[in-house]
């Protein structure tokens, strides 16, 4: 029998996430922060709750979202400029999201989190490599995964992503407007939505509850060489690399998904 999931936030990924688990048969329960956009829900067939995370409450019919559903995914990126008070504010969305998840008594979590936790790293990066993040984002992404990993009431999977392309976002687009780009001998770490998406519905499907996967295409070309392919792709001026002759940067290697679930990444970076 297939389970109720719900995607909190149905915005670049979440839509799309929420769309493929209705075809493939699933109820599906999405929220989104404003009530224009509920119609474009309901046309996909999800059912549209309008709820908006705040450091101090949760707008909207949260109870009424959380009950119906078995799993949750929680897609909310920080956004973690301004105000030293509103950089609090991430971590104490998700405390606030925590205790209405554990009020409605749903087991499973799907947490999507971000490469950045690891921080400034050099070289390889795998699960097991500890997290040591350097920017405001990356710490609080991090303290919300311990938020959620940490509660052994609940089966929690978190999948660090890399940098997300696909349609209608690609960093090559406001990298061509720079000048000058510093690290152009490090590797590039990307993932395409497709593969996003293939991802949270293989955790599902083959229940691979309670740890942490890294999700980055395989494949590792440099900055430069990768950039400038896909800037003469789209007819959009070359970015101007400079190499870092002290480091060779971070690669997020992909190690539990494919090593060990031997999992197939479908859609190249290069598409």
């Amino acid at each position: 029998m297939k389970k109720t999931i719900g995607v909190i936030g149905c915005g670049w990924l979440g839509l799309p996430l929420a769309k493929s688990f209705v075809e493939d048969g699933y109820t599906v329960l999405g929220t989104t922060t404003s009530e224009d956009k509920k119609s474009n829900l309901s046309t996909a067939k999800i059912t549209p709750y309008v709820v908006t995370l705040t450091p101090k409450k949760i707008e909207g019919d949260i109870t009424a979202f959380l009950e119906k559903i078995e799993i949750i995914i929680i897609n909310i990126p920080p956004r973690l400029r301004g105000s030293n008070t509103y950089k609090e504010s991430y971590i104490q969305k998700m405390r606030l999201l925590h205790t209405a998840i554990k009020k409605a008594g749903v087991k499973k979590v799907i947490f999507a989190s971000s490469t950045s936790v690891y921080g400034n790293i050099d070289g390889d990066v795998t699960e097991d490599t500890i997290a040591v993040p350097v920017t405001e984002s990356g710490k609080q992404m991090l303290a919300s995964e311990h938020l959620f990993l940490n509660d052994k009431e609940l089966e929690t999977t978190v999948i660090r992503f890399a940098g997300l392309i696909g349609p209608d976002r690609h960093p090559v687009i406001n990298l061509s407007k720079k000048t000058t780009v510093p690290n152009g001998n490090f590797p590039v770490n990307l993932i395409h939505l497709n593969d996003c998406i293939n991802v949270i519905k293989t955790i599902i499907k083959q229940n691979y509850w309670d740890t942490i996967f890294n999700a980055a295409y395989p494949l590792h070309p440099s900055k430069k060489e990768y950039y400038t392919i896909q800037a003469q792709k789209l007819n959009i001026p070359t970015p101007c690399y400079t190499d870092n002759n002290t480091q060779k940067g971070k690669k997020i290697i992909s190690d539990r998904l494919i090593r060990v679930n031997d999992f197939k990444f479908l859609t190249s970076i290069f598409e």
